[in-house]
């Protein structure tokens, strides 16, 4: 199993070169991912707070480590031209020689579509045929597509991501019809925290789920990956501040020693994770480094 971590949105404002540091601690330390939100706004505690802008970011994260996984947990169609964005990824990808996972989903923060302006009406539908345009530039590198929402007139991706059929795709979504849209097509299936109860036996029951929708798309259960956030709380964490996705969700975080943390870690990889993301309270340079006993120790365990 791989383990990531995803790097803070708008837990404290970040200046961006620590942000650029913490990536790099994540890569020192032997993390296989380090990932970043797309989101835009939210209304917090503490007042109106967003994220730096994800393509950016990934792009200079892509530029400042060398070996360590990187993507978007997960970037908004809604947010991007679905061409675009496939620009962008396919621009990303070839920064970091090829470690990009492309996350996708339809977003759901109804306060930053409005602030800025993106249409938040039928987003399944429009998710739809973003990424129908997004999968066939990556993977053919040319499509002619004409929609109810989006257009992409005889649009050739060029230059072409640095692997052949271009970056892993990941859909960020348990909901059955995301997961008829995507599961023909995707590498990976991710889902949030919250969503399974951050428990074994809640992952288990939501794989199973997936699991069987996975084969009514004709995949076989080994092609597509399961994947999840997993939080974790270390000393100092009072609750990762974050949007309302979790508002009254009652979820126990991970916690403990390197090894308990790690003996926890295998019982997700036991259930078949292929690669989880550490969301982490708090999240600092500080945090990322004391994870890496737990890395340490998860891989001593033999995985």
């Amino acid at each position: 199993m791989k383990i990531g971590v995803q790097l803070p949105e708008v837990e404290w404002e970040v200046p961006f070169d620590e942000l650029i540091a913490m990536a790099q601690a994540a890569e020192t330390v032997g993390f296989d991912s380090v990932w970043y939100g797309d989101h835009l706004l939210y209304d917090l505690p503490t007042g109106p707070r967003g994220p730096w802008e994800a393509w950016t970011t990934l792009a200079a994260l892509a530029a400042s480590t060398t070996t360590i996984e990187l993507g978007p947990l997960v970037a908004s169609t809604s947010f991007h031209a679905p061409a675009m964005l496939a620009k962008k990824a396919a621009t990303v990808d070839a920064l970091s020689q090829g470690r990009l996972i492309v996350g996708l989903g339809a977003g759901w923060n109804e306060r930053e579509y409005a602030a800025f302006g993106f249409a938040y009406d039928r987003r399944v539908s429009r998710f739809e045929e973003a990424f129908t345009i997004i999968r066939t530039l990556l993977r053919d590198g040319e499509i002619d597509f004409a929609g109810s929402y989006y257009t992409a007139e005889k649009c050739v991706l060029s230059p072409r991501s640095p692997r052949p059929g271009g970056p892993p795709l990941m859909v960020g979504s348990v909901g059955e019809r995301m997961l008829g849209i995507t599961l023909p097509y995707v590498d990976s299936w991710n889902m949030w925290w919250s969503q399974y109860g951050n428990t074994v036996e809640g992952f288990v029951a939501e794989k199973a789920r997936v699991d069987s929708f996975i084969q009514v798309a004709g995949r076989g259960l080994g092609e597509v990956e399961a994947t999840s956030a997993v939080l974790v709380q270390l000393e100092g964490g009072g609750g990762r501040l974050m949007g309302d996705y979790d508002e009254g969700t009652q979820v126990v975080p991970l916690r403990g020693s390197p090894s308990e943390l790690a003996g926890q870690l295998q019982e997700f990889a036991d259930a078949g994770a292929a690669h989880v993301q550490l969301v982490v309270d708090p999240i600092t340079r500080d945090t990322i480094e004391w994870l890496g006993d737990v890395l340490a120790e998860f891989r001593r365990g033999g995985t």
